[in-house]
């Protein structure tokens, strides 16, 4: 099938590509860029030297194809999304343009009125784990954000147990320097991010939204930046009226992620990589869980680790590609990892 990228030169753009160009049901048609047009795509992403013969072209030039990945900045595609959709390709859009199904949150997180909230019941939430049925027929796929995977997949076994009562959660998310863009301006300069521990989002975070509305849970959510280039871990305290036992939890885990081909249940008794480790997963399409009972603190502890760029963006749109066109859905995402690294 034929698919396009638009906004391929940064971060996103550059693992999407990549993702793309090994897969093996996939031709990558197009990659847009404005500010690299006419230019090789290797030029912004040396990795993908050899890779292909593609340039950048503006977007103006973009024609239609079966797919269109959309790696813009958030805002920037609500306007023309519509556009896109008249073509009659799948449109998997990787920003947050299409990610709340209330267009308050809209004006409630990013600060604008979103042009066209009569797309977003239309918006299939990009997270296979749970709508995987609808994404079969979704024209508009909206990606999740990174901190709000790894936080729905490790809460969302607890709050499907319904013995536990109303919840609540307290998420402490600590992410890579990637997260911010390939344009992070001087928070991401080198002088202000190495050995950098900085809380960025005390509260308040726009990924908040995202993960009340797929969990049904209230939450509190706080952002830091590591010393990292990528990954995503996030520490989510759920209170409840009855905390489950490390057996319970072992079953609701296995419950809910058994059968699934990208969550893994890391919680091990012994060894340094007891519990989900972002670093091992660069470049794959896994999120790590595990969980932890504290019962003399009536609480249960439960973790997310992804890599940023893989099942927290472009990972997870091929994913979604793969379940929207009926294809194995591990294709094309078959990288393991490496360790060490």
């Amino acid at each position: 099938m034929r698919v396009a990228v638009v906004g391929g030169s940064g971060y996103v753009g550059g693992e999407l590509v990549r993702l793309l160009l090994g897969h093996p049901e996939v031709e990558l048609a197009q990659v847009t860029s404005e500010s690299m047009a006419g230019r090789p795509i290797a030029r912004a992403h040396p990795n993908l030297r050899r890779a292909t013969g593609l340039t950048f072209v503006p977007r103006n030039q973009l024609r239609p194809a079966d797919a269109t990945f959309l790696a813009t900045p958030h805002g920037e595609s609500m306007g023309w999304v519509p556009e896109l959709l008249e073509t009659g390709g799948t449109v998997v859009d990787l920003s947050a343009d299409h990610r709340l199904r209330d267009p308050e949150g809209y004006r409630r997180y990013y600060r604008v009125d979103h042009p066209h909230p009569e797309l977003l019941p239309e918006a299939v939430y990009g997270l296979p784990e749970l709508h995987r049925e609808a994404l079969r027929s979704a024209r508009l796929i909206a990606v999740p954000g990174c901190i709000a995977t790894a936080t729905i997949l490790a809460l969302r076994p607890l709050a499907r147990r319904s013995s536990d009562g109303p919840l609540r959660a307290i998420v402490d998310a600590k992410s890579g320097s990637s997260a911010s863009g390939h344009d992070a301006g001087p928070s991401g300069q080198h002088a202000e991010r190495s050995g950098v521990m900085r809380v960025y989002a005390p509260a308040g975070h726009r990924h908040a939204a995202e993960i009340e509305q797929e969990t049904g849970v209230p939450v509190a959510l706080s952002c830091h930046s590591v010393e990292a280039v990528r990954g995503v871990l996030s520490t989510v305290h759920v209170l409840g009226a009855s905390p489950p036992t490390d057996r319970e939890l072992w079953k609701l885990f296995r419950d809910a992620y058994g059968s699934e081909p990208f969550v893994r249940i890391v919680h091990e008794a012994d060894g340094i990589h007891r519990e989900p480790e972002p670093k091992i997963l660069s470049g794959t399409n896994y999120c790590d869980v595990g969980f932890a009972a504290d019962p003399e603190h009536g609480r249960t502890v439960v973790l997310g680790a992804l890599d940023n760029l893989g099942k927290g963006a472009a990972g997870a749109a091929v994913q979604c590609l793969n379940v929207r066109f009926g294809l194995p859905e591990g294709s094309g995402l078959g990288f393991q990892g490496l360790h060490p690294i």
